[in-house]
């Protein structure tokens, strides 16, 4: 008739270390996750130290600004914006999605 075959003790003893070890392994997978960021927004205060990264540099974007002070993307562009409005750096063009500055000489 029809149906599944019975394993044998050799087939059924691998079966059951393997499922052994894939358990084993999700447990280690599970207990090892990476510890998540915190969410708090931290904006870096327009110190001398911060003046002069930025002098340093010949353009800024969000993105060259987040990666240099470990920031988000949003943050990088609220924290433009706000150099901006305080005449720290000068617009130079872009569009909604991106904004290109530069520092004040």
């Amino acid at each position: 008739m029809g149906g599944k075959k019975k394993l044998t003790l050799k087939q059924m003893e691998r079966m059951q270390q393997r499922k052994d070890k894939a358990e084993g392994d999700k447990q280690r997978k599970s207990s090892g996750m990476p510890e998540k960021k915190s969410t708090k927004i931290i904006v870096p205060q327009i110190s001398d130290d911060v003046k002069k990264e930025i002098k340093r540099m010949k353009v800024l974007t969000p993105y060259t600004v987040a990666s240099r002070f470990d920031l988000r993307l949003s943050i990088a562009k609220d924290f433009l914006q706000d150099l901006h409005q305080r005449g720290v750096i000068a617009y130079v063009s872009g569009d909604r999605n991106l904004k290109i500055y530069k520092p004040v000489d």
